[in-house]
């Protein structure tokens, strides 16, 4: 029942130094390659032999950046895509795998943080005992389900962190919109263990296998745990499912941070939703009895699975907790639970031929539980002080070019225009890794005991977090470990992972890290600003800073964006979603508009040099596509178009240059290829 945070929610803090600042910074290098190193790809940090010359730019720039890598490039089998994104999250894999086999070559110190990471993760990867145990270390939670006689014990079991089988809603703890300098607990939809409603409502072929095989999984699953009648049980747990389903908001509603803004007191929720036993779940998470403040994400839903909390015997709710046990507890249970469920996981919802290798695996339970603890170490191997100047003056010359665009912006009102100002300059830069690591002293990881230090890592990181209801909010945490590949917006937060090549690279041309990590960095940036961004201000508190009619200039100026990738159409007959993916989209589109005004402030009123026979826009853009390049078996992309927020690669490169001005003029893009746009049509914020 509890989950990690799903929402855009906002969070801008922190006073750093003014945007003109980076015009002081000449970190970067400004021309080909910096003096002493050389850039990991190719001669100036590009890839040019993956590009295919035979495509022209105007008609398909994906392919024409990176259309000889997409011919050569084959999907590791363990995987459901690849490209340079998942390939920084590989070598991150292979960077933490020598820092673990290093720790477990040698003794540590009782209780050092170093010793529980050696620990957990030579308990994960010891498949002997794992199978030898069988389902021995969870028999006394399956037992606990069995004997649940009532609503109240059903929910007090699907509420407790430590068993993982998840219940009708999905609780966890975070700063409150609208306060930030608060905690609140949220509850939100949850419930199904297919990736969204559409596959348990969809009138498709494919979804209609898919519930079937769902179903034969959950059979397959209970009856490797001896349950009685698993084929009934099964068939009631899809039932169930798919009316949890019918009550779920659609993604691009559960997008509105307005419509899931809706604080509750204690008696407030209890009152929105009588059917649900609320004080046994919030004695079971150890909420305080006295905390008082609580957010009903989708409220009707809300009240509609609790109705059908309340509705459903017993008796399958039961199997639907013996079930999700299992799935959720799988990758530490015998083989043969493993691998069924990989085989519906992985095989059938995202086309991953084969499982990964338990190290791989390993690593991923290993960052979920001591993830700083791992991250501390990774970090004094793989990120130091030098290239996190660089990342730092990389933003604030990003910075500076918000800062002018903003400024002389036509569709904003004067007062409007000063509050952007006002919120730009207080994002918060976090680079590489925190500044204060977390404790894990209090955490208990025992060797052999792969399932109980999953258990126990849970629930350390729900008390870490519920004990802190009813203080101020943490403003330093980061919501990433550094060994993780990702970005997030409003606070400006790249963990070390990413600042990597082809992403960032100090050697390699300014053009290239521009028209790279820059991107993605305007990109985070920029949603300060977007369609969600508009709703929280300078502080981070919820509100509509904007005046009413800046919103509708807003909402005319990228109409036009739903329209345009509405009308890609990724698989025959399945168009993407330009609605549901809009503010993703928007991210692309002036995130990297602006990355070239900040690339142009880098140079100094240097003349940018022609490389290799490309001109420095050309380099620029060339890098956009190449750090997008990426292949995606069927059953992924579909299961993606269904829940990410995201466009697929192709079109975040294809749907993002055919607006910008600049592009057409490096490429000599005209009227007949198949990207052109009339300028009237092209879609630009600032």
């Amino acid at each position: 029942m509890v989950s990690g945070r799903q929402t855009r929610a906002t969070s801008r803090r922190g006073v750093l130094a003014r945007a003109g600042a980076a015009l002081c910074l000449p970190l970067l290098p400004t021309g080909a390659v910096a003096a002493a190193n050389r850039p990991a790809i190719g001669a100036w940090g590009f890839d040019v032999e993956g590009m295919d010359p035979t495509v022209r730019p105007g008609d398909d720039f994906f392919r024409y950046g990176g259309g000889g890598w997409l011919r050569a490039t084959e999907i590791p089998p363990d995987r459901a895509a690849w490209g340079p994104f998942l390939a920084l999250r590989a070598k991150a894999e292979v960077d933490v795998k020598a820092i673990l086999d290093d720790l477990i070559r040698r003794p540590q110190a009782p209780g050092s943080a170093e010793q529980k990471i050696a620990d957990f993760y030579a308990a994960y990867l010891d498949t002997a005992a794992i199978e030898q145990a069988g389902l021995g270390p969870i028999q006394a939670e399956l037992l606990q389900i069995a004997r649940a006689g009532s609503h109240e014990e059903i929910a007090r079991l699907a509420a407790r962190v430590d068993l993982n089988a998840g219940g009708p809603f999905s609780i966890d703890i975070w700063a409150d919109d609208k306060n930030p300098d608060r905690y609140t607990v949220n509850i939100s939809q949850g419930g199904l263990g297919m990736p969204s409603r559409d596959y348990y409502l969809g009138a498709e072929a494919t979804f209609a296998a898919a519930r079937a095989q769902y179903r034969t999984y959950i059979e397959g699953m209970l009856s490797c745990a001896g349950y009685p009648e698993p084929g009934a049980a099964a068939a009631g747990i899809l039932q169930l499912e798919t009316a949890i389903a019918a009550l779920h908001w659609p993604a691009e509603k559960r997008g509105d941070r307005d419509l899931t803004y809706n604080p509750k007191s204690r008696d407030g929720l209890k009152a929105l939703a009588p059917e649900f036993p609320w004080d046994e779940v919030f004695a079971a998470l150890e909420i305080p009895d006295g905390h008082d403040l609580f957010g009903a994400k989708q409220p009707d839903a809300i009240q509609g699975l609790a109705k059908l909390f309340r509705a459903t015997p017993v008796q399958t709710w039961r199997g639907y907790l013996t079930f999700h046990c299992l799935n959720a507890t799988a990758e530490v249970l015998p083989r043969a639970i493993d691998d069924l469920a990989f085989d519906f996981n992985g095989r059938i919802l995202s086309g991953q031929p084969q499982q990964r290798e338990r190290w791989k695996r390993a690593t991923g339970a290993l960052n979920a539980a001591l993830g700083e603890a791992v991250g501390e170490l990774y970090v004094r191997r793989h990120f130091g002080p030098d290239a996190k100047a660089h990342m730092v003056a990389l933003v604030e010359t990003l910075r500076a070019a918000y800062r002018a665009r903003i400024a002389r912006t036509d569709w904003m009102a004067p007062e409007t225009r000063q509050a952007a100002l006002r919120k730009l300059d207080k994002l918060r830069v976090k680079v590489g890794y925190p500044d204060t690591w977390r404790d894990y002293a209090t955490l208990e990881v025992r060797p052999a005991d792969p399932v109980g230090n999953r258990a126990r890592a849970r629930l350390w990181e729900w008390r870490r977090k519920a004990v802190r209801l009813d203080k101020p909010a943490d403003r330093d945490e980061w919501g990433m470990t550094p060994q993780t590949v990702n970005a997030f917006f409003n606070e400006i937060v790249f963990p070390a992972a990413i600042l990597q090549p082809p992403y960032f690279d100090p050697a390699a041309d300014a053009a290239v890290n521009y028209g790279g990590i820059g991107g993605v960095i305007g990109h985070e940036m920029g949603h300060g600003f977007d369609d969600q961004g508009s709703r929280s201000d300078e502080n981070g508190v919820l509100r509509a800073w904007w005046a009413d009619d800046d919103v509708a200039r807003f909402k005319a100026r990228v109409a036009p964006l739903v329209t345009q990738y509405s009308g890609f159409e990724p698989l025959p007959g399945l168009r993407l979603n330009g609605a549901m993916t809009l503010g993703e989209n928007i991210g692309d589109n002036s995130g990297l508009a602006i990355a070239l005004d900040a690339y142009r402030i880098s140079l100094a009123g240097q003349t940018a040099p022609v490389i290799g026979g490309f001109t420095a826009e050309q380099r620029f853009f060339l890098s956009w596509s190449q750090t997008y390049r990426e292949k995606v078996r069927e059953a992924q992309l579909r299961r993606n178009l269904m829940t990410d927020p995201h466009s697929p690669a192709e079109f975040r490169v294809n749907g993002v240059v055919r607006n910008i001005d600049a592009w057409y003029d490096a490429f000599a893009v005209k009227p007949g290829d198949r990207l052109y746009l009339d300028p009237k049509a092209r879609v630009g914020l600032w």
